[in-house]
């Protein structure tokens, strides 16, 4: 306790660099996850892609990130447990472990282009610290079995819902006699289901924390607006789009391309701010839990406020590392798993944001990642194993195995540093 009192600013202000420095490492490796499709189909560029991440990541991040951040703060370590009740510095000093560790190890990551898991490396850094630093009785195992069992189930919804997605792009739009017309008359209502699903979400679930709490009905009412709005808009925009019988002529869909690229600008939209909202958790999740146990002088709380200044914080370092190497990561998970279209594109980062956007909104911290690879897959499937490069996955899969491994080791390693020069 008297460690608390003796150095809780100089502690509050190591985790506040540490989560901004591992809100880096989120935006520098994860945005590929939001925007490495929309590359990789030649729908947007890398800079308009990073120009839309910045925003609806940081609006994620900031609306819609509280529920995921207290599973990440409170729902992998048991707080109760005599233990850390004695020594509230030891959870202190394991999560600025945890926070240092997984940002070492995105840096690495980042640098060699390798598209890494940040729940991953967050989660296996603070059930490292935890299992060895205290006591394997600290860790809630239950809740951890509960999130692993995510990282199974979640790339397996999205690789499905894309599947499902791509096969009625397929029978509605490219299978028909006339698809450029099909297009322009389907890919306005895939226009609201996307404006739908991410309004719906964020209201229901994301912005308690902001002040603006709406009933179930009131939710469903203005997410409902939302989505026609964004539809409307979306008629406009394609209704200015002509078909080029010449470009047709060297690719049949080149013309019905075109309009999924507009479309693909939405659902980027949609999928970077289903990573902010999902994300920002494993940035920020330790921090809140540092910042409510020296606010409250070594108390560990049961419930802890969720200041604004701390989803911030995550929001900016994640835009920080998104402009600096995000492109990296992106051209990796865009260009190299199969060749993208804008229509398949879409199908992937719909099904991926729909996924992630569920899981934030029921405090599950999924990995994008994984998410992102699932959904591509499928897509991929829909046309054949023939059309998925099997080595550039393989190699993806070895990346998250050691992931976890890699943040538990070098938390444990940064724990014992700390726990020595402040005890």
């Amino acid at each position: 306790m008297s460690i608390i009192a003796e150095y809780g600013p100089l502690l509050l202000g190591m985790a506040c660099l540490f989560g901004f420095f591992m809100a880096w490492g989120v935006g520098a490796n994860d945005v590929a996850n939001a925007m490495g499709t929309s590359v990789g189909s030649r729908a947007l560029t890398v800079k308009q892609a990073i120009l839309i991440a910045m925003l609806f990541e940081f609006a994620g991040a900031y609306l819609a990130g509280g529920s995921v951040t207290a599973t990440i703060r409170k729902g992998i370590v048991d707080p109760s447990l005599p233990v850390l009740a004695e020594q509230p510095e030891l959870l202190v000093f394991g999560m600025l472990a945890s926070l240092l560790a997984a940002g070492c190890w995105l840096l690495v990551a980042s640098l060699k282009g390798w598209p890494v898991s940040t729940t991953h490396s967050i989660i296996g850094a603070i059930v490292g610290f935890a299992a060895v630093g205290i006591s394997a009785d600290v860790v809630n195992w239950g809740k951890v079995g509960t999130i692993a069992a995510s990282w199974v189930v979640s790339p397996l919804l999205s690789g499905t819902i894309a599947f499902g997605l791509f096969t009625s792009v397929q029978k509605l739009i490219l299978n028909r006699e006339k698809p450029f017309e099909c297009a322009q008359k389907f890919v306005p209502m895939y226009m609201f289901f996307t404006g739908f699903m991410i309004a719906m979400v964020t209201l229901v679930k994301g912005l308690k924390h902001i002040g603006l709490d709406l009933s179930y009905g009131q939710s469903f009412l203005v997410a409902l607006l939302f989505g026609l709005a964004v539809m409307a808009l979306g008629k406009v925009i394609l209704s200015r789009i002509k078909p080029d019988p010449k470009a047709d002529q060297d690719f049949h869909f080149t013309s019905v391309e075109k309009l999924f690229a507009v479309l693909m600008v939405f659902t980027a939209c949609s999928m970077a701010f289903a990573h902010g909202s999902n994300d920002v958790a494993n940035a920020v999740g330790p921090l809140a839990a540092i910042y409510s146990v020296i606010s409250s002088s070594g108390q560990i709380l049961a419930k802890a406020s969720m200041p604004w200044w701390i989803l911030l914080l995550g929001g900016l370092g994640i835009v920080a590392g998104l402009a600096t190497y995000g492109y990296k990561v992106m051209q990796t998970i865009g260009k190299k798993i199969t060749e993208l279209t804008p229509s398949r594109g879409f199908a992937a980062e719909l099904a991926a944001a729909t996924t992630v956007v569920l899981a934030s909104g029921t405090g599950l911290p999924v990995s994008t990642t994984h998410t992102l690879v699932g959904a591509v897959l499928g897509v991929g499937l829909a046309r054949g194993i023939g059309a998925l490069n099997l080595r550039v996955i393989g190699s993806i899969i070895m990346s998250w195995v050691i992931t976890l491994p890699a943040g538990a080791c070098l938390a444990i390693l940064f724990f014992f540093i700390l726990k020595a020069l402040f005890s």
